[in-house]
């Protein structure tokens, strides 16, 4: 089970997916702290209103979608800015780098109170705090210079439903939280963990290569105003969206088996169109992930890691 802003990230800390901090400083995009979360409607619905509601299945779905996406047929899209630092197993965290995230997904109803979604990423990497794009990082802990290795992700299917998410073509399997309702906003969280075998041959790609496994683990939380979540005209609500992850060091990094892992920390808002994105950073996406904006023509999955390898000659590349 997953959810798109919690399904693999190639970048070390994405996926998505707390609230409040940091939403101000993104009004840029059009959708303030007021407008995106409802202010200016009077809060009148009680937890126990919300609590009773969501006893029901089918509005449990329709909510869990709604906040998420969309339960009906339509684009939804989010923007985050995704703060990526070095954990090293102790002291404090190193900043790395910021990541521009967008994903945008096609959303519609499906049986048996599902909601399903086709998901597409993507994200280039700028100065730490900044929308400066790089093309070369200097690593901070080992001293190299690294060409920056931007990121595309999916196309993966996603189907939301009352108690889960399910998900194809993506590498992790979240478990959902209860949805609940504090003070007027209604918190849907998830939390997920990875370890599979690192892919990556040691001998070939010895920079690239962290260990005998890769970890990851993935914390989101999205949060709408409650009486837009429970708002059966409304197709989709207004929403904050969180994520959180620690994950193993990215091939491209060069980090080998330092110890430590990537932290990634990210603060987003659902948008409703393209038009929403700042023209400097629409244009960014344009000149580094420019397949965001030809979807149709997206048709093959996209994995970060396996085309960075492919660009490498082994060994002697790094």
């Amino acid at each position: 089970m997953t959810e798109s802003p919690i399904s693999r990230r190639s970048v070390l800390g994405a996926t998505p997916i707390a609230a409040g901090a940091g939403l101000a400083g993104m009004t840029g995009l059009g959708v303030g702290l007021g407008a995106g979360l409802g202010a200016g409607s009077a809060f009148a619905r009680s937890t126990s209103q919300t609590a009773e509601m969501l006893e029901d299945p089918a509005v449990r779905a329709r909510v869990r979608a709604r906040v998420i996406g969309s339960c009906q047929e339509e684009v939804s899209m989010k923007f985050y800015r995704l703060n990526i630092y070095g954990y090293m197993g102790d002291g404090n965290l190193v900043p790395f780098f910021t990541m521009n995230h967008l994903s945008i997904a096609d959303w519609a109803p499906a049986a048996d109170n599902m909601y399903n979604s086709t998901t597409y990423e993507c994200g280039y990497y700028c100065k730490f705090d900044t929308d400066e794009p790089i093309e070369v990082w200097d690593n901070p802990v080992t001293g190299d210079k690294r060409d920056v290795f931007q990121f595309l992700g999916g196309p993966f299917s996603v189907n939301v439903g009352a108690d889960g998410v399910v998900t194809k073509d993506a590498d992790l399997a979240p478990q959902v939280l209860r949805m609940e309702q504090i003070g007027n906003l209604l918190m849907v969280p998830t939390i997920a963990s990875m370890i599979l075998p690192n892919f990556v041959d040691p001998a070939k790609f010895p920079k690239s290569y962290s260990g005998p496994s890769t970890y990851w683990e993935s914390q989101a939380t999205f949060a709408a105003d409650a009486n837009d979540a429970m708002n059966e005209e409304l197709s989709s609500a207004p929403a904050f969206c969180h994520f959180q992850n620690l994950a193993s060091w990215h091939p491209w990094l060069g980090m080998g088996t330092q110890p430590g892992r990537t932290y990634g920390n990210a603060r987003g808002v659902k948008i409703k169109s393209e038009a929403e994105i700042p023209a400097n950073i629409r244009k960014d996406f344009e000149k580094y992930t420019p397949e965001i904006f030809d979807r149709k023509s997206w048709t093959k999955p996209r994995l970060d890691t396996l085309e960075y390898l492919a660009t490498q000659t082994p060994a002697t590349a790094e």
